[in-house]
């Protein structure tokens, strides 16, 4: 296993996660961003699902035979992201679905709450032409007040464990 493969930032996580999580959700500010943030991912994948955007996402799958979900997006993310997945429900994957898709790319969709931002705020061409331009809109509104609190969220976590850590 090298460094910095997903499989370490995994075995973080959760080591972040067993010493840090009561630490962590004892933290006011943390503890309401991380309920918040809980919504507005909510409300972002509702919002998917009305907008036809999930619809779309999973006729391509099926059509053309792959995702935008492809090996390798889950090297993006971070131990603290996936510590912040973990403190949401989400479960890590232990081990590959398939080698041509994202590791967290399950059956339904993708596992994780937290998510990328590329992850979120990606639109591929198809859903730029089959989705009405003010969903679109709708949909960057509402997936950018998901990413705003997520940045604001996990530098809270880092900071946290960095000025706590002796």
């Amino acid at each position: 296993m090298k460094p910095n493969s997903i499989d370490e930032k995994i075995r973080i996580a959760k080591g972040l996660f067993d010493r840090w999580n009561d630490a962590l959700r004892m933290d006011s500010g943390i503890s309401v961003q991380l309920r918040e943030l809980s919504a507005r991912v909510e409300a972002s994948g509702n919002f998917c699902l009305s907008s036809g955007v999930a619809r779309a996402c999973s006729l391509c799958d099926l059509e053309e035979g792959g995702s935008c979900c492809g090996a390798g997006i889950e090297d993006r993310y971070t131990p603290e992201l996936l510590l912040i997945n973990l403190m949401l429900g989400a479960r890590l994957a232990e081990s590959e679905n398939s080698t041509k898709s994202c590791r967290f790319l399950g059956e339904r969709g993708c596992v994780l709450a937290a998510r990328d931002i590329l992850c979120v705020n990606y639109l591929c061409i198809r859903l730029q032409k089959t989705i009405p331009p003010e969903k679109l809109l709708q949909l960057q509104e509402v997936n950018g007040l998901e990413m705003e609190l997520l940045f604001l969220l996990h530098n809270r976590i880092r900071n946290f464990i960095r000025q706590n850590t002796v």
